[in-house]
């Protein structure tokens, strides 16, 4: 995620600050919440080994989901209970003396009035802030100067939607006049391909930033960061697939829903009927032209012929059966109209959806679930969504998106029967109910085994083991899967997007090279080491042009800027070689 650079005169001054603090120059960081992402956005920033000081404030009602707070606390942390975030909390808290602060409720409003109260205590803070709503997002970003607006349900959807239609999740990202996004090494061209993110090892393992022999025995599958240059056969392609094979199978289902069985039935004994009575016309009458027969069969069909008493008796009575059927046929292609009509908007009414095939079932229309509904909805994929709330954040939205709605217990094996669980294609279960959303997973993997599973379980751990002992597909933790993202837009503005990769997240960032440091004087590979952190371009000191093949031989000098895409762990390394005498205490400010 693109976050804006401080200006230099604001960490000179942060620097200062923190040196002048009661001989403790660790930056303090405050992060607020009450559902599992504040213990996430927590446990990363002590696990980015940075020296900082760590406050967490949480409400005396924590959500279910959240974790406990012990360990954190035996790692130093101090978390507070407060009913308010207003300005007394924040003093309190020691916000006068902070370098950043996360707020990341589950509320919009309860954020954004967090975060005019703490800017009435501090100035110069950094500030990351969850919202939901991106029309509200925007307006933030313009009201706080120094100010990074995520959400988790934006950052974790299209990994849902990826996952459901067996795809890359759509992850992009714009540096340098250039638009990078991941992609799977077989739709894109050699030429097109940045840097390698996965390929396999010894073992069947998967490495992650492989090195350029792993890259050596890479499969189309696997993971790549490319320029997109041309996309045709890559992510646009499949969209553009996706949304022929939605209308295709939007038609079909019309059709199915208005044609009754019994309606059916009737219309094929008229037609067969017409199409009898008008061969047996034709062939009385000596017509042997296939045009005048059609011309006088449906003239006769519709009541248009004159009495012609002339004609011989076979000729006569095809001419009334044809008539009769003719007055039988309009009837029953209006009833079958009406019939679709009426049973469409009763179904919709009782929450039945009918008969469907290749679509997705979804549980859960939260904010992560609205947001994969309206991607798969873009993409043409037909949705049956199912919530136990008729009042829940997306019901409106799929009503207004035309979107089946199902409103029920998903972990009910009669729910799932009436989404049509047999003929899916996937099943993405993102409910906020770990107990429900694996319910339902088991339910569908009983109905029919080879079922995809996308599962959303809030502890990372318990995804894994879930994934493992019950073949779950994907199960994915939504805190563990944006956590990094918050904390990187808290201590690295250096950081350019976060990108999800398989069960980690990989940082894009651009590193200075400093005067003094130990990349300083030494060649690019210094920079580049394989599974932590790999260059991708460079940009010379005071020069705008961008190399994106620069030559690993090439030598650093101060002010040269190297963008990698890195681990954590990696980036943190980096930093550190190219940090000067004082770059140490000055990325801690930051």
């Amino acid at each position: 995620m693109a976050t804006e650079p401080i200006k230099d005169g604001s960490r000179r001054s942060l620097v200062s600050r923190l040196r002048e603090r009661n001989g403790d120059d660790r930056p303090h960081f405050v992060v607020c919440g009450s559902d599992a992402l504040v213990y996430t956005v927590a446990d990363e920033l002590i696990n980015s080994d940075r020296p900082l000081r760590l406050t967490v404030l949480v409400p005396p009602d924590l959500r279910p989901d959240a974790p406990d707070f012990d360990d954190l606390i035996a790692r130093g942390v101090r978390v507070i209970t407060a009913a308010r975030l207003d300005e007394r909390t924040f003093r309190e808290a020691g916000l006068a003396d902070a370098a950043g602060l996360a707020l990341v409720m589950p509320d919009d409003m309860v954020n954004l009035h967090a975060a005019l109260c703490a800017r009435a205590v501090e100035g110069d803070l950094r500030l990351v802030i969850r919202m939901f709503g991106t029309g509200l997002a925007q307006g933030v970003r313009r009201l706080f100067a120094d100010c990074a607006v995520l959400s988790d349900a934006a950052m974790a959807a299209p990994a849902f939607v990826g996952a459901a239609l067996g795809e890359v999740a759509p992850t992009h990202f714009r540096y340098a006049g250039r638009t990078l996004y991941v992609a799977r090494r077989g739709e894109v061209s050699a030429d097109s391909v940045v840097v390698s993110l996965t390929a396999p090892v010894v073992g069947g393992e998967v490495a992650l930033l492989p090195s350029d022999e792993e890259t050596a025995a890479a499969r189309p599958t696997d993971l790549v960061l490319a320029e997109a240059t041309d996309r045709s056969a890559g992510p646009a392609a499949t969209a553009r697939r996706l949304r022929r094979a939605g209308r295709r199978m939007s038609l079909r289902r019309a059709i199915r829903a208005g044609l009754t069985r019994k309606v059916v039935v009737a219309v094929l004994i008229t037609l067969a009927v017409t199409v009898v009575s008008g061969a047996m016309l034709a062939t009385s009458s000596g017509i042997k032209d296939l045009w005048n027969a059609i011309y006088e069969i449906v003239l006769t069909l519709f009541g248009a012929s004159d009495v012609e008493h002339g004609r011989d008796a076979v000729a006569q009575v095809a001419q009334v059966v044809l008539t009769i059927s003719g007055v039988a046929l309009l009837p029953l292609v209006t009833a079958a109209v009406v019939d679709s009509v009426v049973r469409t908007r009763l179904a919709r009414d009782r929450g039945e959806v009918g008969h469907i095939t290749d679509h997705v079932v979804l549980v859960g229309l939260g904010n992560v679930g609205t947001r994969v509904m309206r991607q798969l909805n873009d993409l043409g994929v037909d949705v049956v969504a199912i919530d136990v709330s008729p009042d829940a954040r997306g019901v409106l939205i799929a009503e207004q998106l035309g979107v089946s709605l199902i409103v029920g217990d998903a972990s009910r094996e009669e729910t799932l029967r009436a989404a049509s669980i047999n003929t899916c294609r996937a099943l993405v279960v993102v409910s906020t109910d770990d107990a429900v959303n694996l319910q339902a997973a088991l339910h569908a993997r009983a109905a029919r085994a080879d079922v995809r599973v996308v599962l959303r379980l809030f502890d990372d751990d318990f995804a894994t083991r879930v994934q493992d002992v019950f073949d779950i597909n994907i199960s994915r933790s939504v805190p563990r899967l944006c956590a990094p993202a918050f904390a990187a837009a808290l201590l690295e503005r250096e950081v350019l997007a976060t990108i999800p990769v398989e069960r980690h997240a990989v940082l894009v960032a651009a590193v200075e090279v400093a005067a003094g440091s130990e990349l300083d004087g030494a060649p690019l590979n210094s920079a580049d080491r394989a599974q932590n952190a790999r260059v991708i371009s460079m940009r010379a000191a005071g020069e705008e042009w961008v190399d994106w093949h620069p030559d690993p031989r090439r030598v650093l000098a101060p002010g040269d800027e190297v963008v990698v895409v890195a681990r954590r762990a990696g980036l943190r390394v980096l930093r550190q070689q190219a940090a000067g005498p004082l770059g140490e205490l000055d990325s801690a400010g930051q």
